[in-house]
């Protein structure tokens, strides 16, 4: 009796999890499938394999006159370089810094990083326009880069550093200190060096956060700029009509750059994770 309880709720789970998994599945597939369909293909069959895939949406979007796509890949990669480049060591730092300090004052700066991940993004974007403009730097890739540095991507990284410097054993710092090392040197030669897949983990969050963000290169950057891809993928948005084979070509192209990276960093990332998890 108790088998033939157990059963119902077996299956009702499996369907469940079945049903979960196509709805975080079934976008991801229809728009990896598009970009080899055509445009009659995708209004005939949107959930059809591509019968014969083609390259026409790829090349017709890197051909554009506009050069919409090459333009925005590399805005984007630039700013995502800089942004993440800039907010490694700055976090790890300020994280080795944070660390060393007595448990109240750790305490207090914690809670006040922690108010960066609670207020939502989107309310401080007009705010953060109208000081860009206030000191010059609206409208240019420095300001785009300095409101990244800023607010809850900082903060994130603060937070991850913060939980895998307790990892790294006091008397090798003591010991290098003794040893006449500076507190730079230590962070630079010993601690960043242990903290190596917490590096990898905030890299790879911090660089798709920058990557995929819209609202900050739309109304920081501006049109007269330029523009990231993500801003690209809104533009290519016809307004009586949508080359959907096309949009989908420059959706894939767009995501075939994060993809690599995750690849060429997926074993620090998994490391990271795994010693988060181990805590």
């Amino acid at each position: 009796m108790i088998r033939a309880r157990l059963r119902p709720r077996g299956a009702g789970q499996f369907l469940f999890a079945v049903f979960a998994t196509l709805l975080f599945v079934l976008p991801v597939y229809i728009a990896l499938a598009s970009a080899f369909k055509s445009q009659a293909q995708i209004l005939s069959s949107p959930l059809g394999l591509p019968a014969p895939p083609t390259l026409d949406n790829l090349t017709t979007a890197l051909e554009r006159s506009d050069h919409l796509v090459t333009a925005g890949v590399a805005n984007s990669l630039v700013i995502t370089v800089l942004s993440v480049g800039i907010l490694i060591p700055l976090s790890s730092a300020v994280s080795f810094w944070l660390s060393q300090q007595r448990p109240r004052i750790k305490t207090l700066l914690l809670a006040v990083f922690a108010l960066g991940l609670m207020v939502p993004p989107q309310t401080v974007l007009l705010p953060i326009v109208q000081l860009l403009r206030a000191i010059g730097l609206n409208n240019s890739y420095p300001g785009l880069i300095l409101s990244n540095v800023g607010g809850g991507y900082l903060s994130f990284a603060v937070f991850v550093y913060v939980g895998f410097l307790r990892t790294v054993p006091r008397d090798l710092i003591e010991a290098a200190r003794i040893d006449g090392a500076s507190d730079v040197r230590v962070w630079w030669q010993i601690v960043l060096p242990l903290v190596r897949p917490a590096t990898a983990t905030v890299g790879i969050f911090l660089a798709l956060w920058v990557w995929n963000d819209f609202l900050n290169p739309l109304f920081i950057l501006g049109p007269r700029q330029g523009q990231t891809i993500t801003t690209g993928i809104y533009v290519s948005l016809g307004t009586y009509s949508t080359d959907y084979g096309q949009l989908f070509g420059i959706m894939f192209l767009a995501a075939a750059i994060p993809v690599v990276g995750y690849l060429l960093t997926q074993r620090e990332f998994i490391r990271g994770l795994m010693a988060g998890a181990s805590r």
